[in-house]
This record gives structure tokens, sequence and C-alpha cells, in this order.
């Protein structure tokens, strides 16, 4: 941000006028943890449980080792009404060609190993 320094006799600092070519906004999400953290949050608070059992634990498991194209593609996916995501990742219905990238396929095999794991198949 650029300060324009006042000339008169109390020496106060001004800031310059809005130049949208030259204003940053401030990011919300500014480190790789923050954004992290968000993700676990929303993976984990769904307000349907049988997706927060599943989201929650993968996020916690691989979330810090996503690229952030990949994290890109898990924030769209948290983005969908809980009841499609979840209908999705238990395949009860088709995921839309647009969702079914590498991160529906890694929910999808992290659910099969959390059925193996509980010996049963919630969350499925």
């Amino acid at each position: 941000m650029r300060i324009l320094r006042h000339g008169g006799s109390c020496g106060a600092d001004l800031l310059a006028p809005y130049d949208a070519h030259h204003y940053t906004r401030p990011s919300l999400m500014n480190t790789d943890d923050t954004r992290l953290k968000r993700l676990k949050f929303r993976a984990w608070r769904r307000g349907f449980r049988e997706a927060d059992l599943i989201l929650g634990p993968f996020v916690d498991t691989y979330g810090a080792t996503l690229t952030t194209e990949q994290l890109d593609a898990l924030e769209r996916l948290l983005d969908v009404p809980d009841q499609d995501l979840y209908e999705w990742i238990a395949e009860r219905a088709t995921t839309p060609a647009e969702y079914d990238g590498e991160i529906m396929k890694m929910l999808k095999l992290f659910r099969d190993q959390l059925n193996d794991i509980r010996g049963d198949d919630r969350g499925a």
C-alpha cells in the first residue's frame, strides 16, 4: 500500500486513493495451515452425521498431504449439499462428471477402508 506524505505542518501520513492496479486484497486464508483448519472444520461439521464420519477422518488423514489442486477440488465437493455428496460417496447415486475426479475416488476408497476397519458398512 502506498503512503503519501502530507506536506503540512502536522506531518501526517495519508493513504493513497484506491488504485485497483496496486491494491492487494487481504486474504482470510493466507496460509496452508489456515486453509487446512477450515477444511477440517467444514468436513467434521456437515450437519449430516454419516457424511461427517467419512469426510472428517478423510481430511484428518490426508488433508496435509493434498496438493493445492486437490484441496481446491475438496473445497468444491464440500460446497455440495450434504445429501448429494453422501449419496455419491456411498455410490447410491452417480457422481456427476464435474465432481468425479481424483478426490472423489480417494473418498470412495477411504470409505471402503473405514468399512474394512469397522467390519461393517456404516457410511456406505
